[in-house]
């Protein structure tokens, strides 16, 4: 079952289509077995994955917050970046106000283990006061027209498991489900080379392409 409730979050299908992908293999079973083992291993795998995420993190942090509707309703998604693009927070909030955002930067620092040198963010009147109360007011805040473009775009990731499912049904199921796909995704984002290559690399670009270390 965790191995359905990653494909779930992993791959841009729906609840139906994921127990079709699986009955192509032997496993019968219903779009309502793929629910309720969301709601039951999804939090265990977030748990899991925000343990590994501790200290790694960088410094800067572009925070930004995008709207989408959970059941009839307007609520706010948080996220959190390090320059390199990695994770640092995602909160899903009904209400986008001072009181979430102040949440935001608190559960971050919580797993991170660590306060950014500056934070980029869009403007959102929210931002100062709760960098000021959270992190602390030695964290220097950055705004700016285009400053944080790639958080924006990075947005699009969870807007794209919005649409199979058209829409989300409570509350409880969209933070949960953004959450695992954000901490998911992370987890299986690409890794570079180390840098001992990547130096050695710049070091002989001179010589010719050189093939990959063994």
């Amino acid at each position: 079952m965790l191995l359905v409730v990653l494909w779930r979050l992993r791959y841009k299908r729906s609840l139906r289509d994921v127990a079709a992908m699986f009955l192509e293999r032997g496993c019968v079973f219903t779009h309502e077995t793929v629910r309720d083992g969301e709601a039951r291993f999804a939090p265990l795998l977030i748990e899991r994955l925000r343990a590994k995420r501790h200290g790694r993190p960088g410094a800067q942090w572009p925070a930004d917050a995008t709207d989408r509707k959970v059941a009839g309703r307007w609520c706010s998604l948080y996220r959190a970046l390090d320059r390199a693009g990695h994770l640092v927070e995602a909160l899903l909030r009904e209400k986008r106000a001072m009181a979430a955002a102040r949440r935001c930067f608190a559960r971050a620092l919580a797993t991170v283990g660590h306060a950014p040198a500056p934070v980029t963010t869009a403007g959102h009147d929210a931002f100062p006061h709760a960098i000021r109360e959270t992190p602390g007011s030695g964290v220097r805040q950055r705004t700016g027209r285009y400053k944080h473009t790639r958080i924006a775009q990075e947005h699009r990731a969870i807007k794209q498991r919005y649409y199979p499912l058209r829409g989300f049904g409570s509350f409880a199921a969209a933070a949960r489900l953004c959450l695992a796909f954000e901490e998911q995704r992370q987890y299986f984002r690409a890794r570079g080379r180390p840098s001992r290559w990547r130096s050695a690399a710049a070091g002989s670009r001179s010589a010719g392409p050189r093939p990959w270390p063994r």
